[in-house]
């Protein structure tokens, strides 16, 4: 099929890049529109019962959380100095009422001690803003922030909307700086590793394409659903990867087909086809896992993680069908110019050349190894177990101010208010009741229920704050770390104790919308992993006809991505190299992160599988000798491996400069679980561990075999190695 897909797009090569060139003109003009469509947040389970008790006490009560915390502070003045209310009172006075619905302050509460900070010299100020939702609110914002200063005193803006707008605004400016730090080392990179210009010049237009591409898929999605600001970061981060991952396989491959026949002009469109049924449908299965492990995220119940997912999986899809059609029907117009503009490269710099295969660095890498399988293989796992034991003993948390650069006013307001309020810190929690009468008819049973729950162990105090028709809210306060197992403990246990006859309840709050996200994931993941891994064995057993393969890759990649996670918890929650990567360890981990990074890097391990397999299958179908096959395999690819890792590295750890401590996390994880995949894994221990398993490695029984002898997707295009894999199985059976 991509034999003959390969030559229509030799033969109707100028009409696939028209119309690529068309497709991109549309998504630069619309596409990138995707920018105000997106929101912010998504943290959170809308449907649990948090969420739920949320809803319904606005709805009851109105809303009573601020949208702008605004602190003011004088180092002369206390806030009972007139001067200082004057300076206030008449800024909060002059906002327009069209926007401000309600205003808090120390004085219009009486004094309020819990406005007032520590030393008498600030206080901050509470806003509620009209709009029905988040982001008509934040446009409300926008029209009144300049406004919210006062004369002769310094002020600082904070909480809900402007944090979330400081988390769009500096994702959006982080994403050109990630750009403007990688493309130009990338350039560079891809110079060395194609040797020309011209090669060198193909991955950077599918990147562009890919991420334009996903963009204009986003802003289609977001017509339907809400998609987070944050989808973004990992459509501009495996857009460009994926795009020079796939084009570095398929340009290479092309110019091993076309230096095979001599590179004449009548050789293009026999290299292209040849090069489209090899790497083309390597190409096509690695997309596919990648996607696949991408997709797991669309199960889970947060906008965040179903963002990423519609991102990674649109940023994957469009890379690899750009490499697929575009990419090609540029070679077929570039045939042997795609040598074209080399640049003088030291000698340790250029590709082997054929006869240099069985002398190749990388041959001999593989057969050292599987002189030593063992050793190799005891010494590589005990080494990736030590690096993942500091996950044992991760902290799940929630994203706050922290995230963002210390020097963010956003983050300045929220550690002001920190430091200098510390009763303003206290997050209760809130019990919403709705009874099947009047809330007067049911006052006894109200105050009993209080009385039950202020008994918690761990609740320091309860009192009705709220009463409306037949509902009442309840506020608990405690002294447990909202974000710690014992305060999930504790919202579960205020969830048990028995309601009033005749009402039911619901518990929300910051601690509670914390245990119920990670409820959320624990309930899903579980879920998200089989279809991962269930869908890996499938494509891989389809790719390679074998059944141990697939189950020893799933378990490599485990191995390995144990060991990014355990560093991930050494260096973000211990703190570790914080001065250096510059960020503020919280002392545990945003619960969504490991998910997004499980998935991210879990379908980057199998693209390289897919890579590496592929040339390995080919030479064992080609020869039967299992040492060799993979020996062979790993020095046709090995290079090509090494160089697209690197490159992605380059591409995701720019993301570690981020100025938000998840995205920094995220390129910082990834990127070594790329790291650690590429080189130890790949190199290291799958060449040990096929030498341990031999002949083994293509086991299937015997209906498999045959059912893949007659419809796997093999690659090569040797006719006879199809009807000898049933009689290699047959073999090893029997």
């Amino acid at each position: 099929m991509l034999d003959r897909f390969g030559h229509l797009i030799f033969t109707r090569r100028r009409l696939f890049l028209g119309g690529a060139a068309a497709f991109l003109v549309f998504a630069i003009v619309w596409g990138t529109g995707v920018f105000g469509a997106l929101v912010s947040g998504g943290f959170e389970d809308e449907g649990s019962e948090s969420a739920k008790a949320a809803s319904q006490a606005e709805q009851a009560f109105g809303r009573d959380g601020a949208d702008v915390v605004v602190v003011y502070r004088s180092d002369t003045l206390t806030v009972e100095d007139p001067a200082f209310k004057t300076a206030v009172t008449q800024t909060l006075a002059a906002l327009p009422a069209k926007d401000v619905t309600s205003t808090t302050t120390f004085w219009s509460t009486g004094g309020a001690a819990a406005l007032k900070s520590t030393d008498g010299h600030a206080t901050y100020v509470a806003l509620q803003l009209t709009g029905d939702s988040i982001g008509d609110r934040t446009d409300v914002y926008d029209t009144i922030k300049d406004q919210l200063a006062a004369p002769g005193l310094t002020s600082l803006r904070g909480g809900l909307i402007p944090t979330n707008e400081a988390f769009n605004t500096t994702i959006t400016e982080d994403i050109g700086k990630a750009e403007s730090l990688s493309t130009p080392i990338l350039i560079v990179l891809l110079i060395i590793v194609f040797g020309g210009l011209a090669a060198a010049s193909l991955p950077l237009a599918i990147g562009g394409l890919a991420i334009l591409g996903a963009f204009t898929a986003l802003r289609v999605l977001s017509m339907f659903t809400d998609i987070s600001i944050f989808a973004v970061n990992i459509v501009t981060m495996l857009g460009l990867g994926l795009a020079i991952d796939y084009s570095l396989f398929i340009v290479s491959r092309f110019r091993e087909e076309m230096a095979a026949r001599g590179g004449g002009k009548e050789a293009v469109e026999e290299s292209l086809r040849a090069t489209m049924r090899t790497a083309g449908r390597t190409v096509l299965f690695s997309g596919l896992t990648v996607a696949l492990a991408l997709s797991s995220l669309l199960l889970f119940d947060l906008t965040f993680l179903k963002s990423m997912g519609y991102g990674g999986v649109a940023a994957v899809l469009v890379a690899m069908v750009g490499a697929l059609t575009v990419l090609p029907a540029f070679l077929a117009v570039l045939g042997p110019k795609v040598n074209a503009l080399k640049v003088p490269l030291p000698r340790f710099l250029r590709r082997s050349s054929e006869n240099d295969r069985e002398h190749g660095a990388w041959y001999r890498i593989a057969t050292s190894v599987m002189r030593r399988p063992v050793i190799y293989v005891v010494a590589i796992a005990a080494f990736l177990i030590t690096m993942g034991l500091p996950f044992r003993n991760v902290q799940w948390g929630s994203t706050d101010h922290r995230a963002l650069p210390v020097s963010n006013e956003a983050r300045q307001a929220g550690e002001a208010l920190a430091d200098q309020f510390p009763a303003s810190q206290a997050q209760p929690m809130d019990v919403v009741v709705r009874f099947d009468r009047p809330v007067t008819q049911a006052a006894t049973d109200l105050a009993s229920y209080v009385q039950r729950l202020s008994a918690v162990p761990g609740v320091t105090g309860a009192r009705i704050t709220g009463s409306a028709g037949d509902q009442a809210r309840v506020s608990l306060t405690y002294a447990t770390d909202s974000v710690s197992p014992a305060g999930r403990a504790l919202v579960q246990e205020v969830r048990d104790v028995p309601e009033p006859a005749g009402a039911t309840s619901l518990v929300g709050g910051f601690a509670a919308s914390n245990a119920d996200t990670l409820s959320a994931i624990g309930r899903t993941l579980p879920w998200a992993a089989l279809w991962i891994v269930g869908g890996m064995l499938v494509l891989l057993f389809l790719a390679f006809g074998s059944l141990v393969l697939p189950l020893k890759a799933v378990l490599m990649n485990m191995l390995s991505l144990s060991a990014s996670f355990g560093a991930v918890v050494w260096i973000f929650q211990e703190g570790h190299l914080s001065g250096l990567l510059n960020f503020t360890s919280v002392g545990s981990i945003e619960s969504t992160q490991p998910v997004l990074m499980f998935a991210i890097a879990f379908g980057l391990a199998m693209d390289y599988e897919v890579f590496l397999l592929s040339r390995v299958r080919e030479e064992w179908d080609r020869t039967g000798d299992n040492t060799r096959a993979v020996a062979m395999g790993l020095e046709r690819t090995g290079k090509i491996i090494t160089s697209a890792a690197l490159l992605l590295i380059v591409v995701i750890g720019s993301f570690a400069t981020s100025g938000v401590t998840f995205i920094k996390m995220i390129g910082v994880g990834v990127g070594l679980a790329v790291l650690v995949d590429a080189t130890i894994v790949r190199a290291l221990l799958v060449p040990a561990t096929m030498r341990l398993l031999g002949r083994f490695n293509w086991w299937a029984p015997a209906p498999l075999a045959r059912f893949y002898a007659r419809f796997g997707f093999r690659e090569g295009d040797d006719a006879a190695s199809v009807e000898q894999a049933p009689r290699e199985y047959a073999t090893m059976e029997g």
